[in-house]
């Protein structure tokens, strides 16, 4: 592990990522993740003015948590990342290609300068961002037979030369396309917590883990840089833990996780456990590219974890759902 030392139980703080119950009047720690498409929706640009916009938004939903709160808050980085990198193709005739780990790193700086600009305005206090590095395993399966679609859509002739020309790993989307595929290891450390922990605990709002996080591989003391996407929620909730904080909200597209989706059957979990979550995943209820790595973060976050407690939600239902009447608990 790298840069970590033992946390104390003292001061717990609270990743919120956008997941019942009316919250306690005290001042944990959260860790609040928000969504990937918070700050551009589809349809629209994502021009610079409507992503400040956007990031005005979710502060204000942000205040609905007492002022004491200790805030750390995460963020998605699809579309960002996205633009950077059809950029970077459209003139690879002119300049060298972008990495995607650089990629998120100026996407982590990009979100978080508009994200604790908006917070700072809406919550009255001072707010700041680290740009996170996230360290990975080099043994991760993921490495082997990476999975996740970056970039643009390239027919097969294309996708060929890419391939030849640059050395991706290139796999049919089935009825759109050829696109780039890049590992998503998981996270297993984190290097700036400490500097973090410090920040909240002076009374600072923080924006973290941006994108996931920056991925490195540790080798002989050196961290090495790889093109890799680590997922954002997995990354908020091994934050929280490191953290030690006691609760974790997800903030996402639904005002509650949802089983039997799409069925006469389908109901809202309002309150449920860790248990009962867990069997709903076995049982397939959550698919793996909408809920089921939010459920797999949840999960991540509370076991083993005595006392702690996770909401899931929309941004726009935050203020509902810590008031006891929207939104899903677990615990």
């Amino acid at each position: 592990m790298v840069g970590v030392r033992r946390l104390s139980t003292r001061s717990p703080c609270t990743v919120v990522a956008l997941g019942v119950r009316r919250l306690s009047t005290g001042s944990p720690r959260t860790v609040v993740a928000l969504g990937g498409n918070a700050l551009v929706r589809p349809g629209e640009e994502g021009t610079p003015a409507q992503q400040a916009a956007r990031a005005r938004e979710a502060a204000i939903h942000l205040a609905a948590f007492p002022r004491d709160t200790q805030l750390v808050v995460t963020h998605g980085n699809g579309p960002q990342v996205g633009e950077i990198l059809l950029r970077s193709d459209l003139t690879a005739d002119k300049f060298p290609a972008i990495s995607i780990d650089s990629a998120v790193a100026a996407t982590q700086g990009q979100i978080g300068v508009m994200l604790q600009h908006a917070m700072a305005e809406a919550l009255r206090r001072p707010a700041c961002t680290v740009c996170t590095t996230v360290v990975v395993s080099a043994a991760d399966p993921d490495f082997q037979n990476p999975t996740k679609y970056v970039g643009r859509f390239y027919d097969a002739e294309k996708a060929k030369a890419q391939t030849s020309l640059l050395g991706w790993v290139m796999k049919e989307d089935p009825g759109r396309g050829w696109r780039r595929v890049v590992p998503s290891p998981k996270p297993t450390d984190i290097i700036e917590v400490e500097s973090v922990r410090a920040l909240v605990a002076s009374g600072d709002v923080v924006v973290a883990c941006g994108g996931g996080g920056v991925p490195v591989i540790q080798t002989d003391g050196s961290l090495n840089p790889v093109e890799a996407v680590v997922d954002k929620d997995l990354s908020s909730a091994l934050l929280a833990r490191k953290l030690a904080a006691t609760r974790f909200i997800i903030l996402t597209a639904v005002d509650e996780v949802m089983v039997d989706f799409g069925k006469p059957t389908q109901r809202a979990l309002r309150a449920t456990n860790v248990n009962e979550l867990r069997q709903h995943a076995k049982d397939k209820q959550f698919p793996p590219g909408s809920m089921g790595p939010k459920v797999e973060a949840v999960l991540a976050f509370l076991e083993g974890n005595p006392g702690a407690e996770v909401l899931v939600t929309s941004p726009e239902a935050l203020g509902d759902a810590l008031a006891g009447n929207r939104g899903t608990w677990i615990r």
